[in-house]
């Protein structure tokens, strides 16, 4: 396949209107963003590829998000310049923007040069050699490429509804746990366990001894739950308490912003926790000692405490395993469940959908979504036995790993939709042929 220079094949022309002086109006107007503005005049009426000419994240960075197509009466930012086909005969504009566009870091982004405001000269796109196949070659690899774009849009559509079901999956999952629904059969064939009431009159009793012993302080008495406030039927052997009844703590983090350095102790925030309330180790933030334990001076996290993040992505939360130290960094709380209460089934809670749903309802405010943490110590909690707790748990786990199955096939689907892509690109590019390699761009840098 022959390769041909762009000054051989197109007309450079520069783009007229200063983008922040235009007037609006009838006629696009393209910028280096994905979508357009528009202009009460236009400077072309052809079809044209139209290629920024600065960086699109600048500050000494290269690199191009967008290299537009536009046909028509348009109007074009002064920052871009825009090609045109010499010979129509010879060079489809639709193909050279398939091109540009999808080779554009191969192509274009490492032409950009500049240590502050990175840019692109017109003279090196000039100097840009192109594979040219035949214009019937040209036009087949365009009216390919749509179709296969209009089958992955409709696939990538599909997996992402897909992945929106899971999602929910995930949510009925956890509601039906905290209503019992999940052991409704286990509780048919052991009536004899002792009820969650037994299990909240203990740990009253010992929160009381705590207080008489100095080792907590007293806490005002919340109102007990109604009947018209409960919202949803329990199990017989089961109860409605308030989080603060089944926690022996409830406590914010510090509000100042921590130091963090390369090493020293493990500070967590919200960006150290993701869906699966897990720890991601990669994005640990670290602090030192002195740091470390000014933030635990209130209260210092122990395996088992919840970390629970109450602003940003509200309702993530991880349970803080066995051999970790750890403080608190921004945007999170700590439940630390009583001794009685299983962490897990108490960590299922605080992030079903029922309990989000109920903390947001109490939203105050305008601006980002948090919780307050006087809701979150009188919020409502679903309380099984002791023994139905462990089971919920083991139940949950198992189905959920299911849902860790079908999510991984999800991406598994996603992966090969972009490896198709990149099969027909290579195919499109090469030469003429799918087990070719793809043809390497040639380009010359001359300033």
């Amino acid at each position: 396949m022959q390769f041909v220079k762009l000054n051989e094949l197109c007309e450079f022309e520069k783009g007229s209107t200063g983008l922040a002086k235009a007037e609006p109006g009838d006629y696009p107007l393209v910028t280096t963003g994905a979508e357009r503005k528009s202009a009460s005049t236009y400077q072309f009426d052809v079809k044209a590829v139209c290629i920024p000419l600065v960086s699109s994240t600048g500050h000494g960075h290269a690199s191009l998000k967008n290299v537009h197509y536009q046909e028509g009466k348009f109007a074009l930012g002064s920052i871009l310049v825009a090609l045109t086909s010499k010979d129509a005969h010879k060079l489809d504009i639709q193909f050279l923007h398939l091109y540009l566009s999808q080779l554009k870091d191969q192509v274009l982004v490492p032409l950009m040069s500049g240590a502050a405001n990175v840019s692109l000269s017109v003279k090196k796109i000039k100097n840009i050699e192109i594979p040219l196949p035949s214009i019937e070659r040209q036009r087949e690899i365009v009216e390919r490429f749509k179709s296969i774009v209009i089958e992955e849009d409709e696939l990538k559509s599909e997996l992402t509804h897909q992945q929106t079901l899971l999602k929910k999956l995930r949510q009925q999952i956890l509601q039906d746990a905290i209503e019992g629904k999940l052991t409704a059969d286990w509780r048919a064939q052991n009536p004899d366990v002792e009820p969650a009431s037994e299990l909240l009159k203990r740990i009253a009793a010992e929160k009381a001894q705590r207080v008489k012993d100095k080792k907590i302080k007293a806490q005002k008495p919340l109102l007990p739950i109604t009947d018209e406030e409960k919202p949803f039927e329990l199990p017989l052997e089961w109860e409605w308490c308030r989080t603060n009844d089944a926690c022996s703590y409830i406590v914010d983090c510090p509000h100042s912003t921590p130091k963090f350095q390369h090493s020293g102790k493990y500070c967590i925030d919200t960006t150290c926790i993701n869906m699966a309330g897990n720890i991601l180790v990669s994005k640990i933030r670290k602090v030192s000692r002195e740091i470390f334990e000014e933030r635990n001076s209130r209260l210092e996290p122990i395996p088992g405490d919840i970390v629970y993040s109450r602003e940003g992505v509200v309702g993530q939360a991880v349970i803080i395993p066995e051999g970790w130290e750890i403080c608190l960094g921004q945007r999170v709380m700590l439940f630390r469940p009583f001794f009685e209460i299983s962490s897990c089934f108490f960590r299922h809670v605080v992030t079903s959908k029922f309990f989000l749903d109920e903390m947001f309802s109490l939203h105050r405010g305008a601006g980002a979504k948090h919780v307050n943490m006087k809701d979150l110590r009188e919020s409502w909690v679903p309380m099984p036995p002791l023994e139905e707790q462990k089971i919920i748990v083991t139940k949950v786990e198992k189905l959920f790993t299911r849902c860790d199955q079908l999510e991984t096939q999800i991406s598994q689907n996603q992966t090969h939709a972009e490896q198709l892509m990149r099969a027909v690109l290579k195919e499109a590019f090469g030469h003429n042929s799918a087990a070719e390699p793809l043809a390497t761009p040639k380009a010359t840098a001359h300033a």
